[in-house]
């Protein structure tokens, strides 16, 4: 196995996208580096075995398939050093879709009785079995893991897909009445603070490597991915947010999550969030939360935070971001982690419960992979799972490449709603959210054609 002498470490990740063989599934991970995340690498193999998990067993199944493959392994932070997260995967391990309605399993009393319709039948979670792959930054390509499960690379032109006109689930009055809803229900007292989104789609043929492609030119995303889920399902993730790192170090477990609130186009200056009163007080809240999801599974003391504020710029806008950190307590492994966090503070709300409730009563549908997370946890026991925001999610019947369908692409957007929101203006940063969609799109209809 090996790649074609033509394709250089220094390409990027489209490069693996277009010379990924068609009649072989893919995952990738694009982590395209800045600031604390650590340098630029894409991580890319073809999963042997795919597993869904659904119901309320799903997280206990899943400490099961992570144990068993510890178990099997020989892979371990001490014997590979080199599997450091900064550095990318060891090869062996499992990438790891868990869809935001897993949180149905996790707290009961967050479920609406009169929820959000699950319309596209996302599973819980999923999870691709990787034994080897390629790993490429910016000074080398080498493989990891079994070399046998590496294949051989030829670069190819994707074909250019079918693309229908961007539309979405609810009208702009609709999602300023929603967010009216919430700030009502903030004075109200039954929450400081929830994040609502609206969903956006189209009609899409084609290639979702094609769709990919455009997203990382569009985005240039801290924590991207591509998972080709299975026949007719693939997940294409623009996420600039960490939610959960966790790696093996001489203390224990380490833990890291970079939570981000408010956001401005990138065409304003970033002093301008900066200075901005409500989203510094947006981040506190969502800093405080994580702080207590982590100091319930982490050692005591061990929880600080790292970073308080700070802006990161991005294509297309501004973020707030801070920096938390903890030591997860012994007898704690990383499914306890999740099951301490799932889902991100940052996309729910304060206080978390009754946040999430007001999500799934007033959002007309399940967001799945939206708001949940994507990302790694290897054998070796490192973990990186993104916030699965800027995320598109590809659904439909399967054509005949592995990486084609013929059905939807939907996207969601949203804003964390405070007690000071305005409702015109929570709906215009939902449409900055959906900028880096739009270009993707963009990008992808002025693209080659189909041969």
């Amino acid at each position: 196995p090996a790649a074609s002498p033509s394709l250089s470490p220094t390409d990027g990740p489209a490069a693996l996208l277009a010379a990924w063989p068609a009649d072989r599934p893919l995952a990738m991970l694009a982590w395209h580096g800045g600031g604390s995340d650590g340098p630029g690498r894409t991580f890319a193999a073809t999963p042997v075995h795919r597993t869904e998990l659904r119901g309320p067993n799903a997280l206990s199944e899943l400490r099961t398939l992570l144990s068993s493959a510890k178990t099997h392994s020989t892979a371990t932070a001490e014997e590979r050093p080199e599997g450091d997260l900064l550095h990318g995967p060891s090869g062996k391990g499992f990438f790891v879709m868990l869809g935001y309605d897993l949180f149905r399993q996790l707290e009961s009393s967050a479920v609406a009785s009169h929820g959000a319709i699950d319309d596209r039948s996302w599973p819980d979670a999923i999870l691709l079995r990787c034994e080897g792959g390629l790993l490429a930054t910016d000074g080398a390509m080498r493989i990891r893991g079994d070399a046998a499960f590496v294949p051989r690379l030829s670069p190819r032109r994707i074909p250019r897909p079918s693309i229908g006109s961007i539309t979405t689930d609810r009208s702009a009055d609709q999602y300023r009445a929603m967010v009216a809803e919430v700030v009502e229900r903030i004075r109200r007292g039954d929450c400081f603070q929830a994040n609502v989104a609206q969903r956006f789609g189209a009609r899409f043929r084609g290639s979702v490597r094609a769709v990919a492609t455009a997203a990382f030119s569009a985005a240039v995303p801290r924590h991207g991915g591509l998972l080709e889920c299975g026949p007719g399902r693939a997940v294409v993730s623009m996420s600039p947010e960490l939610f959960l790192e966790a790696r093996p170090g001489s203390s224990g477990i380490e833990v890291r999550t970079r939570p981000i609130k408010g956001t401005r186009p990138a065409s304003t200056p970033p002093e301008e969030l900066l200075r901005s009163e409500k989203d510094t007080a947006e981040l506190a809240m969502i800093v405080d939360l994580m702080r207590n999801d982590l100091g319930r599974i982490c050692r005591i003391g061990s929880v600080e935070v790292v970073e308080g504020r700070r802006i990161e710029s991005h294509p297309t806008v501004h973020h707030g971001v801070a920096e938390i950190r903890g030591v997860l307590r012994p007898d704690a492994d990383l499914v306890d982690l999740l099951e301490a966090s799932f889902p991100p503070g940052s996309i729910t709300g304060a206080p978390k419960v009754q946040a999430m409730r007001i999500i799934d009563e007033l959002e007309p549908f399940r967001r799945g992979p939206y708001c949940g997370a994507v990302g790694w946890i290897g054998d070796d026991g490192m973990m990186s799972l993104n916030v699965a925001i800027r995320t598109i999610c590809c659904t439909g019947v399967p054509l005949a490449r592995a990486d084609e369908l013929d059905g939807r692409l939907d996207y969601h957007a949203g804003c964390g709603i405070v007690a000071d929101s305005e409702p015109e203006a929570e709906y215009r940063e939902s449409l900055d959210k959906t900028e880096v969609f739009r270009r993707a799109l963009a990008g992808l209809t002025i693209g080659p054609e189909r041969p």
